[in-house]
């Protein structure tokens, strides 16, 4: 018998996956259940509904995204040193969670997020932002607003992602450090 936190940890994850491949409104409690091999009525338990459920599923990730990229966090080093720390923490996270970050990117701005959230989710484009604005003042990011540079980057790395996840792309290293180059190229201020 599934014990209480192999059960939540089970609908979290059901949940998850269904959310990033199906998106929120497309899925329901029932395919959640099912998914997690519980009924569904036991998710009820531990959430009061799947509103409540979705916001827990995007914070808890969203928490762990954004450790990952605070953790050893290069402060003091190079702009180009502290995207390679970035990078790197952004293809950690998607190796523990594979789907996570494309629910978190697909549902940034969803209807049910309460305002826990959407802290939780500046948050983390502060902190992007910031490594933009310290990049640009130091003369070595473009001067594009802080929102286009996230988004070049997210939105490259979550194809690469894709990419990997159907079996296109195999993740070794020389392909993720060109990558990596690539992007930097694409947001680096070119003298």
């Amino acid at each position: 018998m599934q014990t209480a936190v192999n059960k939540r940890d089970s609908i979290v994850s059901s949940a998850l996956v269904l959310f990033a491949e199906r998106g929120y409104d497309a899925t329901t409690i029932p395919m959640i259940a099912i998914s997690a091999g519980v009924g569904a009525g036991t998710i009820y338990r531990y959430f009061d509904n799947k509103e409540v459920l979705g916001n827990k599923i995007f914070q808890e990730y969203l928490n762990i995204f954004t450790e990952t990229l605070e953790n050893g966090f290069p402060y003091d080093e190079s702009i180009r040193n502290q995207f390679h720390h970035i990078f790197i923490s952004m293809i950690h996270f998607t190796t523990e969670h594979s789907q996570a970050l494309y629910f978190i990117k697909t549902h940034s701005s969803a209807h049910f997020l309460n305002e826990e959230s959407h802290s939780s989710f500046q948050g983390l484009l502060n902190i992007l932002k910031s490594f933009f604005d310290s990049g640009k003042a130091k003369k070595e990011i473009k001067e594009l607003p802080s929102a286009a540079l996230i988004a070049i980057i997210y939105g490259a790395f979550l194809e690469l992602q894709r990419l990997v996840r159907i079996g296109e792309l195999e993740p070794e290293a020389k392909l993720l450090a060109d990558v990596e180059e690539s992007i930097w190229d694409a947001v680096r201020l070119h003298v």
